[in-house]
């Protein structure tokens, strides 16, 4: 237990007020950032694809410095927290990824830590989801949640009164693949596309242009992207999805590098580079680089195995009809087209969520919003603090 093989890693370059850890748990080997007082009210950060808690780096200290301990871990398959099942593509146990899995992890994590709740759960992307499934699931541990760039569609809906002579099965729903691949200019959905067992070779090879295929997902997901201008889509359908960048609706035969590549076509390299030095410079990229480069994408894309197959996800049945109950936010970028990708799911979360604060839509940023706009993002998830403490004295 405690910290152990940190001599395993070289240091990252972090802040001088962040320092990194790793801790045994009874399951996996958690690599943690934290900033502030462990004697202070946690506060506990869950990072998204391709990202790692390195993630958190610019929002960590601002946090602490307001009377919390942040904290933030890799998740699993993920960077450098160990002991996850990193078996090949068609030999690795998914239901080990399972997201009641991965709520279990943020469970042990947090105990481990000696905290017996959190203040806040704040959340980016598919880590957007585990945090939702968390405070769904374990409101007694996670006291409020902020989801980022992820809006969570709410717990599964179960067939009512099947004896009902009344009773209607739901209309079958039409293959939104097969028309994707029907369209005049065939395409395909990214997270399918990522649940394929050529996809992670296909975005890590040649390692030695990962850093460039980086920095092109990277600068495509962020406001510097021109070709960022997201609106709602009308239904989940072939010529509505086709609306979103390649990034999100791949060209058919495109691999996610060939993707990238085709929407950087005719982006300066040498102005990409400046753009990014005001949130992700090289070296920050570099981070992301290497530890891909070392482990692989498999681990991170093994999560989206389990939203695409049916049979991974019953056992979130079991929570059909519940709802988030405790105070919730939902956070995002301007120019990200996460919060339409699945149309109609940001307009009702307020009711997956009983308690919603609203949504806060960040200018000048886009799907790493954290990262992109620091300073903005401290200061929502700060107002929003405030006002759960108000609401709390209230009862």
């Amino acid at each position: 237990m405690g910290d152990s093989s940190i001599a395993d890693f070289q240091p990252l370059p972090l802040p001088d007020d962040i320092t990194e850890h790793y801790l045994q748990s009874k399951d996996l080997h958690y690599h943690y950032l934290s900033a502030g007082d462990p004697s202070k009210p946690l506060i506990l950060c869950l990072h998204g694809f391709p990202e790692l808690a390195y993630s958190w780096r610019k929002i960590m200290p601002a946090l602490a410095r307001n009377g919390y301990h942040v904290v933030a871990y890799d998740q699993r398959g993920y960077g450098r927290t160990r002991n996850h099942d990193d078996r090949p593509f068609h030999e690795v146990d998914l239901g080990t990824f399972t997201f009641t899995r991965l709520v279990r992890d943020a469970v042990i994590f947090v105990n481990a830590l000696g905290y017996k709740e959190v203040e806040c759960l704040i959340s980016h992307d598919f880590g957007a989801v585990v945090g939702a499934w968390s405070a769904l699931t374990r409101g007694d541990i996670f006291k409020s949640v902020i989801m980022m760039a992820h809006p969570f569609k709410g717990s599964p809906s179960l067939p009512f009164n099947t004896t009902s002579p009344n009773y209607q099965q739901s209309p079958h729903e039409p293959d939104v693949h097969e028309a994707l691949a029907n369209l005049p200019s065939p395409r395909k959905h990214y997270k399918w596309y990522y649940s394929t067992a050529p996809a992670g070779n296909e975005m890590l090879n040649p390692k030695s242009d990962l850093h460039t295929f980086l920095r092109g997902y990277f600068h495509l997901k962020s406001a510097d992207w021109k070709g960022n201008d997201p609106k709602p889509l009308k239904a989940w359908s072939a010529t509505e999805l086709a609306k979103m960048p390649y990034y999100y609706v791949m060209p058919i035969h495109s691999t996610m590098r060939e993707a990238v590549a085709l929407s950087m076509a005719d982006e300066d390299p040498s102005q990409v580079q400046q753009k990014g030095k005001r949130w992700l410079n090289d070296l920050e990229l570099d981070v992301y680089a290497s530890e891909w480069a070392r482990t692989g994408f498999q681990g991170g894309l093994n999560w989206y195995r389990v939203a695409t197959e049916a049979k991974q996800m019953v056992d979130l049945d079991t929570f059909a009809g519940r709802t988030i109950d405790v105070p919730s936010l939902f956070v995002d970028g301007r120019q990200d087209w996460a919060m339409f990708q699945e149309p109609g799911v940001l307009e009702k979360m307020s009711e997956a969520c009983s308690r919603f604060y609203g949504v806060e839509v960040v200018e000048n940023a886009g799907h790493w919003v954290q990262q992109e706009q620091p300073e903005r993002v401290v200061e929502i998830i700060e107002r929003f603090l405030i006002e759960v403490k108000k609401e709390k004295m209230s009862y």
